[in-house]
């Protein structure tokens, strides 16, 4: 599976995921802007269109992309980018020291194991956690809904979403 990731320097390199699936052979990091992969699907928090099984035909042939950035510049950056297939992720705890238990807050691997095992490559998904510490807890903590996310359409997976966080508000 390809999994680019445009990697802005704003973060601590030696806590970097990106970087150090970059390391790890894992993915391609791009330094400049002009050289992202155009028809991948990037991942946006603030993209309107959740991922979804639908997306796997293009993640198998165009790959992923991924942003890493600073969270507080994540919106202006991704708005300088352009291109037709961004997907944001649907309602995820990290599972990462540095956001551990915050919703959305997704590291890039993160979000690069939440988008392969959503849709439906939950081995290469897997795969991504050997040489990270912490990265089977991202999983621990949303095993039950990666799996009702997994392999669904777009509006399932809104559905799952919506339905989960009213239970979990009435609790």
């Amino acid at each position: 599976m390809k999994i680019y990731i445009y990697h802005k320097n704003q973060c601590n390199p030696k806590r970097c995921t990106a970087l150090k699936m970059g390391r790890l052979k894992m993915a391609k990091i791009i330094k400049d802007y002009r050289k992202i992969p155009k028809n991948a699907i990037l991942l946006n928090p603030f993209a309107e269109t959740p991922l979804s099984f639908e997306d796997s035909v293009a993640i198998k042939k165009y790959g992923i992309l991924a942003l890493d950035c600073s969270w507080k510049h994540a919106e202006k950056i991704f708005n300088m980018i352009n291109s037709k297939n961004q997907r944001s992720l649907p309602f995820l705890v990290a599972g990462n020291p540095i956001n551990y238990g915050k919703p959305f807050k997704l590291s890039t691997l993160e979000a690069c194991i939440a988008t392969l095992y959503i849709a439906n490559y939950k081995n290469d998904a897997l795969s991504l956690i050997n040489g990270f510490k912490w990265a089977e807890t991202f999983i621990d903590l949303n095993r039950d809904l990666l799996e009702e996310y997994s392999g669904k359409k777009s509006d399932e997976i809104i559905q799952i979403q919506n339905d989960f966080l009213s239970k979990s508000i009435k609790k």
